[in-house]
């Protein structure tokens, strides 16, 4: 294994590991394999990418230090040379951590200094201008997160978030420097580290600036950011001859299907919205979970009357109604409800014959991976951008998944992906 990945969420671990699986237009990527947890086995031989999918954004910032660094010592384990710590590309986290205190861990494991701190995720609308992140045409601050129910994201200024979260000030490099070439911002990152800079917030606004980063960062111990981060990575152990250059396949499995959804992003709720307009919807009211009137049989029945429409069994509400039920019973309380139910109810979905499935949220998919207990999944194509199809086997049969971050994908991304899954 050449590249470790260490992702804080598991639809950012599958982001990103198709990411350096396709590597860029043309040349191919690296043969990736994604891991539900820090495994308790050694890799494949043949693996030159190896992602950890974490669950550690919303835990205290002491648990996600730890399993981080033992994600990282695995890796190390079997052979990596560089490892990225990948986190949401709108930086999801609060003022305690977790990036800031992860990043430095890892830094300081690896004799790290001068370490890149880039979110940016172009293609999604993320970009990093002057140490401001951006989603779409609004600063961080504007763009709906400030709402979000775990990681509210009030500062755009990410030098100031990592600040809050960081033992050491961060260094800064602006989109001009960037746009100087590689060979520039090698220079800059090591000026930083030479002031004593242990994380550098870099600039980036396309998807050019990304792949210079990867190109300065070929010999980096340790590079830290969104998926994006890793589009240029994959050409620096091709262009030696160390990886052979990959090429994802399309995944489909024979089987019943299933769509669950437990994200309140704005984007999550148009699509759940226009999936309802041509599809199975069922709504599922938060304060029925915490009060336990909801039947498993009426959800399972429900899921096997409409296969022929895309069933999706949703928990998603607007942030009014969310915020209500949090100030009633708690944030962890409403959380873990949901989370809970969405682990329960895949496993469920799996032993009734369920073969594909589609799952909208971060901390949903989370759940729902951990409730199936899959210890590692073959990446295949991309559905939309950052959402790949993935293959699990579960009890000896094949399972598909895709496991979607809130903002991302089209409004008709639920169907589309229900019908990819398919063979």
């Amino acid at each position: 294994m050449l590249m470790g990945v260490i992702a804080d969420d598991f639809t950012g671990a599958s982001d990103i590991g198709v990411t350096l699986a396709k590597g860029l237009a043309g040349e191919g990527g690296m043969k990736t394999a994604l891991y539900m947890g820090t495994p308790g086995n050694a890799a494949l031989p043949d693996i030159e990418a190896g992602v950890i999918a974490l669950k550690s954004r919303s835990l205290p910032a002491a648990e996600a230090v730890a399993q981080s660094l033992a994600a990282c010592e695995w890796l190390l384990a079997q052979g990596c040379c560089q490892i990225v710590f990948k986190y949401c590309s709108t930086f999801d986290s609060t003022p305690a951590g977790n990036i800031g205190p992860v990043a430095e861990a890892l830094a300081n494991r690896l004799g790290a200094r001068g370490v890149v701190v880039c979110p940016a995720f172009p293609d999604m609308g993320r970009t990093l201008y002057q140490g401001h992140l951006f989603v779409g045409s609004s600063p961080l601050n504007e763009s709906g997160m400030e709402h979000h129910p775990l990681t509210p994201m009030t500062d755009p200024d990410i030098r100031r978030v990592l600040a809050a979260q960081s033992e050491n000030p961060p260094g800064f490099i602006s989109w001009q420097q960037v746009q100087s070439g590689s060979a520039s911002v090698r220079d800059a990152l090591l000026a930083q580290a030479e002031e004593g800079r242990c994380l550098v917030v870099t600039d980036s606004i396309t998807n050019a600036d990304l792949v210079t980063l990867g190109a300065a960062c070929d010999e980096a111990r340790l590079i830290t950011g969104g998926s994006a981060i890793a589009q240029g990575l994959p050409h620096n152990f091709i262009a030696r001859g160390d990886a052979q250059g990959n090429v994802p396949q399309r995944v489909g499995v024979q089987g019943k299907g299933a769509i669950l959804v437990g994200s309140c992003s704005r984007m999550t709720l148009r699509q759940i919205a226009r999936h309802a307009a041509g599809h199975a919807v069922l709504q599922i009211d938060a304060e029925d979970l915490l009060l336990g009137k909801v039947s498993r049989e009426t959800l399972l029945d429900f899921i096997e009357q409409n296969q022929h429409r895309a069933p999706l069994i949703t928990t998603s509400g607007d942030v009014s109604s969310v915020s209500v039920l949090q100030e009633r019973y708690g944030r962890e309380k409403v959380a873990n409800a949901i989370e809970d139910f969405f682990a329960t109810l895949a496993v469920a979905l799996a032993d009734a014959g369920v073969k594909r499935l589609v799952v909208g949220g971060g901390e949903t998919s989370g759940a729902v991976v951990k409730g199936l207990q899959l210890g590692s999944v073959v990446i295949g194509a991309e559905i939309s951008t950052g959402v790949p199809a993935l293959l699990a086997m579960r009890n000896a049969q094949p399972m598909a998944l895709a496991l979607k971050s809130g903002n991302f994908g089209s409004e008709d991304f639920f169907n589309r992906a229900f019908q990819t899954l398919a063979p």
